[in-house]
């Protein structure tokens, strides 16, 4: 197999190289430079209570008067209108295009990649895809289909004719009214009747090996497409694109790129012995220690010392919403607290035995009578 192949690949690249290799196709475009200036107005200037903007000369009509020239202005000119002086093309280096052509054909080989791009190759028996160069010979539309079927690629022709459409946009009145998806692309040594053969068959495209377009190998940009290659045209690929040893000998100072890494398998490179052998042993992370918080100010940590705390929060806080459970709880508490409150005052703080008069008897001045009778004893007691 030829070691163009073998290539790194490189997404980056192709879509950068495709972006601008798709400009330099376009055709110029521009307004007439006197659109919008044509008209023989003059500003009205101050003192009449209108803009300044120059305004369409005479009277009769509804024009008159109109503002002109300006870009706000019905009918005036296009701001920063467009010339034919724009910069529509863009040089693209020789050696990026030839990286990016061999990274796509790298990715031509690769099932996954191909089957990523939306092509249907089931029924293929291998990648890459190749065919006698007798198929070169071949005139005949008819002889062309026959060898696609045979090589397995009726379901991809299947998905090409159900997939034509009408272009969105005004694409479909400028005569590309439909878009239909790519097919396989035959690479081919020698045209001998296979370019005509093709050239009718929906998705189908044929191109020399000589002169591989990248616009071809990825369209829209993205790598993958379905090859079919003749056994002259890949044998002739080494002698176009060389090795990773040797320049190619059709391409002028080119080589190929070189991967950068020859084992991608970083993982394996890194658990392996040798690798491990040389490293320094593991470096034990330093204590970290959690700033002191305040759990009068810290919910979380009020809750991991006091673990019952909000839950309690939550019920003081139900307490005082009408309908729920803790409400009527508080309420026949309260209505509890009250009445026991009544019994005990109706209790012990009626008539003459309550504390408060008990304490109050102490300060009474006591009747006269028996302050003398208390004289006598006193007397009597000392004869």
């Amino acid at each position: 197999m030829p070691v163009v192949l073998s290539s790194p690949l490189r997404p980056d690249l192709v879509r950068y190289i495709h972006t601008n290799m798709s400009k330099n196709k376009r055709q110029a475009y521009a307004v007439y430079a006197k659109a919008g200036y044509e008209t023989a107005a003059e500003s009205w200037g101050t003192g009449r209570a209108v803009a300044r903007i120059p305004r369409a000369p005479g009277g009769g009509t509804h024009r008159s008067g109109q503002g002109c020239f300006g870009n706000q202005a019905r009918g005036g000119g296009m701001f920063n209108p467009t010339k034919t002086w724009r910069r529509w093309h863009r040089r693209v280096n020789v050696t990026q295009k030839r990286h990016a052509v061999a990274t796509c054909l790298a990715a031509s080989s690769l099932p996954p990649l191909v089957m990523a791009r939306g092509h249907r190759i089931g029924s293929i028996s291998e990648l890459p895809l190749v065919v006698s160069d007798g198929a070169e010979s071949m005139t005949k539309t008819k002889q062309a289909v026959d060898m696609l079927n045979k090589l397995g690629c009726g379901e991809e022709m299947s998905r090409i004719m159900d997939s034509k459409k009408l272009r969105p946009g005004q694409g479909k009145m400028r005569n590309r009214r439909y878009v239909m998806s790519r097919g396989p692309l035959i690479v081919y040594a020698e045209d001998n009747g296979i370019k005509r053969a093709v050239r009718n068959i929906p998705g189908v495209e044929a191109a020399s090996v000589d002169s591989l377009n990248l616009l071809k190998l990825a369209p829209g940009g993205n790598f993958g497409r379905f090859i079919i290659w003749t056994e002259g045209a890949l044998k002739k690929m080494n002698e176009m694109y060389g090795t990773l040893s040797e320049d190619a000998p059709l391409k002028k100072g080119y080589r190929l790129p070189r991967a950068q890494m020859d084992n991608a398998d970083v993982a394996r490179i890194i658990n392996s012995t040798e690798v491990q052998s040389v490293l320094r042993s593991q470096l034990e992370p330093p204590k970290k220690f959690s700033s002191k918080k305040n759990p009068l100010k810290n919910t979380r940590l009020m809750a991991i010392l006091n673990p019952g705390i909000m839950r309690k929060k939550l019920a003081r806080k139900r307490a005082h919403q009408e309908g729920t459970k803790e409400y009527e709880k508080m309420r026949e508490e309260k209505k509890a607290r009250i009445e026991a409150s009544r019994k005990h005052n109706s209790t012990q703080k009626k008539g003459d035995d309550t504390f408060y008069k008990t304490l109050m008897k102490a300060f009474e001045s006591k009747p006269k009578e028996e302050e003398k009778g208390g004289e006598e004893d006193a007397e009597s007691e000392g004869e």
